[in-house]
């Protein structure tokens, strides 16, 4: 064993990577396991459960999963309605990765669609059919980090099924360390990249109307994996 692990390793290591601009979001086909590398401009958006650990310490694994389970199922739907390609779980969060020319824009506004949901559908059904979650003061709340640039996306693991598709870069990092923020009630946090190149619409209330009313606090300076980051964060919900 430890001999194929030295093999494999030194392979990793000495081999140089074949590195191809992507167009859209790579799947794990169109990504080689030997050195295959895939450079995008794109937008990541992390969505993570707020208190996953107090929700297993405290209630029934049924019941957790339950809770789990519906906030995943929820965000799956408005990133995929958004435009975004949903690529890795990781227990109670989910990372999609957003392109083409108004990803920003996409991103940034199904970080408030997924707040409306989880405020206005996702929290109420759970508290009607599982009474526990109230009367133990569970509050299902969460957040979402959105950042954008270049990241390169590799296949990580070996050969047959164990292997997924891995994004490095600053995009994907920071979007997730702002997915841990907790603030509430603000839950979407977008950098000021992202910021930047967001259309009126997703910026304003009332965009081009004398009363428009931002919908984004900022900028501000958040740390980010040990990294001072400059965010703008909301507390808008927006029915997708």
């Amino acid at each position: 064993m430890t001999d194929d692990i030295t093999a494999a390793v030194g392979a990793v290591v000495n081999a140089d990577w074949n590195v191809r601009t992507g167009t859209v979001v790579p799947t794990t086909d169109t990504v080689t396991l030997k050195n295959g590398a895939v450079e995008v401009d794109a937008v990541y958006l992390y969505a993570d459960m707020a208190n996953s650990s107090g929700l297993a310490r405290d209630f029934a694994p049924r019941t957790a999963a339950k809770v789990i389970r519906a906030y995943l199922d929820a965000t799956c739907r408005v990133i995929k309605f958004r435009g975004g390609q949903i690529r890795s779980f990781d227990g109670d969060r989910v990372m999609a990765i957003f392109m083409g020319g108004s990803k920003n824009s996409e991103a940034a506004r199904c970080a408030l669609n997924i707040n409306y949901v989880v405020k206005e559908i996702v929290r109420p059904a759970l508290e009607a059919r599982l009474t526990s979650l109230k009367s133990k003061g569970f509050e299902l709340q969460h957040c979402v980090g959105v950042a954008s640039g270049t990241a390169l996306i590799v296949r990580g693991g070996v050969r047959n099924e164990d292997n997924d598709l891995v994004s490095i870069g600053r995009p994907p990092n920071v979007a997730a360390k702002l997915s841990d923020v907790r603030a509430w009630p603000y839950a979407s946090y977008i950098t000021s990249d992202v910021f930047r190149r967001l259309k009126d619409e997703v910026k304003y209330k009332n965009p081009g109307k004398p009363n428009q009313e931002i919908m984004w606090d900022g900028p501000y300076s958040q740390d980010a994996g040990g990294a001072s980051v400059t965010v703008y964060r909301s507390s808008w919900q927006w029915k997708p």
